[in-house]
């Protein structure tokens, strides 16, 4: 099919200074974990997309020099002949399917930890770092043979990037980095010329861009993506201010091919700028960036703003807002999104829901994944495409007992690969648990994981799915006539209160009484007193949730919880700041570090899990240990509401499971369980397992997964570089 004629200006060849761009589609730099130390998945991922129509793909932000440390986090580098090596890898890759390369050239100043290297890095000022409270981290305040020194490292960096393969070279001005340091006046003390006035402080920027198209402009695109707005009011940038300031020097000097918009600061990059969908709805960020086309004249400007729709995009660049889509999270959720616009079927976009669960993990130093494409970071290791499906050489039937979403994933792919499969609901509609979730307060847009995969399973003529069918027993499994069967039925939140402290229930919860709740109880409608107590073990969003429909509803809430902050998890879903702005501006209660001693009707009583004493000392008759702490206080309430801990809805299995002498005679041949029902988890983690075991369901033993490649050094292969090695120097 043809792709509709209203969407051809996304696929218009843009110019960006001596490179053109096949299309309107830009995958901004974002970070993934691979870094320049796992070639094979940097280039498989990125490729992927570059492989689904996106005309030019980035690296992550790109470290330049061992001053430069962002250890323990994982970026790529380009430090030394073994990260071009490994890079141009990654070019090629993209270079094959027809994009540019981008590569974001980034000098961290005060927030670079240099926690491998050992180095000290140069700053603006001898300033302490606001990205490492806890680690002193400090740089050195560069003078001017620095700030030489600081360019020509650059440079070098740049031109190993070339070498590389590299066609775009973005510098980073944003997320408080070098540049912003020299920008920004909260770093900014200097009273020499590269301090004060707007013009001064912009100097480095103007100087380092010179430099480098001077050295590498005839033959690359040179990129800036800049901080238009820190969302600090009056003690950071604004847009209108100095943000158009910049804008406006940058357009003077002439000197930038591309310009990319951001909004935030490191603090909260992820918070603003990537920020999740229960605060941030895809371009957000026009009231900021109007401004900047007007001003750039012929130079692209780039919008990054979570765009999903085509209609969308299209939108956004007839208005003259941008000319390019920048995307980050679309291109991880579906990376033949372009693709899929290209052949008349947008219907197909795997749209990104905006969890920020992808952003979660490379916060807790791992690889990137995604809700929503369970083959993220899978494409070298575990050699999975996300469109494409091997055909089963031994089609049988199997039955799904379960629609939530791993059910469906698992169904799904299923499908694809040619079973006969028959997808059994207990209730009148697909998506389990989840269907409550998007409910939730801000939630809305999570919906997507069960309308798209819904509307794939319509499409399969091999794949039935049965609603409202009530809940199967093991008898109707044994005699349905599959020949295998998986079971995919879900969890639910405890009803006593189980939870992460004490692996207890807690005295006196127990939903089954009027004046205790869990949230599915919640979303079904049992009534809610005036004065609500939230125990918050989950941890993530559900707690948060409850805690905003309650109050909207005129509710007194208070969310008690063992952590050190309500929704704790949101820290990295980058989330947390806003999070706490909403429970002020709400006047949600809090009391964080407690926990439940018992629930009484009108009241619970709370201890403070650290009561005890920080001495240890002789306790009499050889006993060493704690003054053990006994202090507790009631707190009145109407309603408790247990976000505690979920609990697999595993009896259908466990019964099959003990009845497994009777499959050979009702010709069962194996059954499985995925998701909630063998592990309560992370969504992500519940569709990929479904994911997972449909690919692989024609192994020897498919609830085992196959062995997948680890990329990693080799001991006595080569090195790079070698002990005794010159270090590449840059003139001051």
């Amino acid at each position: 099919m043809a792709r509709d004629p209203k969407y051809d200006i996304l696929f218009e060849p843009i110019r960006l200074g001596p490179k053109t761009a096949k299309n309107r589609f830009w995958q901004t730099p974002h970070c993934a974990g691979p870094g320049s130390e796992r070639p094979g998945t940097q280039a498989a991922f990125r490729g992927m997309k570059a492989e689904g129509g996106w005309g030019t793909v980035f690296t992550e932000y790109c470290s330049i020099d061992p001053e430069s440390d962002e250890f323990p986090y994982i970026s790529a580098r380009l430090w030394d002949e073994g990260d071009i090596i490994n890079l141009r890898h990654m070019c090629d890759t993209l270079h094959k399917h027809g994009a540019l390369a981008g590569v974001q050239l980034w000098y961290g100043g005060i927030q670079s930890a240099c926690l491998e290297s050992r180095e000290v890095p140069r700053s603006s000022g001898d300033l302490p770092s606001n990205g490492y409270r806890s680690r002193n981290i400090y740089g050195r305040e560069a003078d001017e043979d620095d700030i030489k020194a600081l360019i020509n490292m650059y440079v070098e960096a740049a031109k190993r990037a070339q070498q590389a393969g590299f066609d775009i070279l973005e510098l980073i001005c944003s997320d408080s980095d070098l540049p912003m340091q020299f920008f920004e006046r909260r770093y900014n003390h200097r009273s020499d010329r590269y301090g004060g006035s707007l013009e001064n402080r912009t100097r480095f920027i103007i100087e380092l861009l010179s430099a480098l198209k001077a050295a590498c402009g005839d033959d690359s695109a040179i990129g800036v993506r800049f901080n238009l707005d820190t969302t600090r009011g009056a003690s950071g940038i604004q847009h209108f201010d100095e943000g158009i300031g910049f804008v406006e020097i940058l357009a003077r000097e002439g000197l930038a091919d591309v310009l990319s918009t951001k909004i935030g600061d490191l603090e909260e990059w992820a918070g603003e700028d990537a920020g999740g969908s229960r605060f941030r709805k895809s371009d957000w960020t026009r009231p900021f960036v109007d401004q900047v086309k007007s001003v750039m004249g012929d130079i692209p400007v780039v919008n990054n703003g979570r765009f999903t729709s085509p209609d969308d995009m299209v939108g956004v660049i007839n208005s003259g807002q941008c000319d390019i889509i920048g995307a980050a999270r679309p291109s991880i959720a579906d990376p033949f999104l372009p693709r899929k616009i290209e052949e008349g079927r947008p219907e197909d976009i795997r749209e990104c829901i905006g969890c920020n669960m992808c952003v979660s993990k490379f916060n807790q130093v791992g690889l990137i994944y995604c809700t929503q494409n369970a083959t993220t970071m899978e494409e070298y290791r575990r050699g999975w495409h996300p469109e494409k499906f091997e055909k089963t050489t031994d089609p049988c039937s199997v039955l799904v007992v379960g629609g939530g979403p791993a059910g469906m994933e698992c169904a799904h792919i299923l499908g694809l690969r040619g079973y006969d499969v028959h997808l059994r609901e207990a209730v009148s509609e697909l998506g389990g648990l989840w269907k409550d979730v998007a409910r939730y307060p801000r939630c809305s847009e999570w919906g997507r994981v069960t309308s798209y995969r819904e509307m794939q399973l319509a499409k399969l003529k091999n794949v039935e799915v049965h609603l409202g069918v009530g809940k199967m027993t093991a008898d109707d499994v044994l005699n349905y006539g599959a020949d295998k069967v998986v079971i995919a039925t879900g969890s639910h939140w405890s009803e006593n209160g189980m939870g992460p402290d004490t692996h207890t229930a807690i005295p006196g919860a127990d939903a089954s009484l009027p004046h205790c709740l869990t949230p599915e109880q919640v979303m079904a409608g049992k009534p809610v007193g005036e004065r609500v107590i939230i125990v918050d073990g989950d941890g993530h969003f559900t707690g948060l949730a409850m805690a905003e429909l309650l109050v909207d509803q005129g509710k007194q809430v208070t969310v008690v919880t063992e952590a050190a902050d309500v929704a704790e998890y949101t820290a990295y879903t980058m989330e947390l700041g806003n999070n706490k702005r909403l429970m002020h501006e709400k006047k949600i209660a809090q009391f964080t570090y407690h926990w439940l001693e018992k629930v009484e009707p009108g009241k619970v009583t709370l201890f403070y899990l650290y009561r005890d004493s920080a001495e240890l000392f002789d306790q009499g008759n050889g006993r060493f240990g704690r003054r053990e702490g006994t202090e507790t206080f009631e707190v009145a309430c109407d309603s408790v509401i247990l976000v505690t801990a979920r609990v697999p809805n595993s009896g259908l299995f466990n019964e099959l499971k003990a009845r497994k002498s009777e499959w050979l005679k009702n010709e069962i041949q194996a059954i499985y369980r995925i998701g909630d029902c063998l592990a309560p988890q992370q969504l992500m983690n519940a569709i990929f397992g479904a994911h997972r075991l449909a690919r692989e369901f024609d192994s020897p033993h498919p609830e085992h997964p196959l062995p997948w490649i680890r990329e990693r050094q080799i001991w006595q292969a080569e090195t790079y570089p070698k002990l005794g090695d010159a270090r590449t120097m840059v003139a001051s």
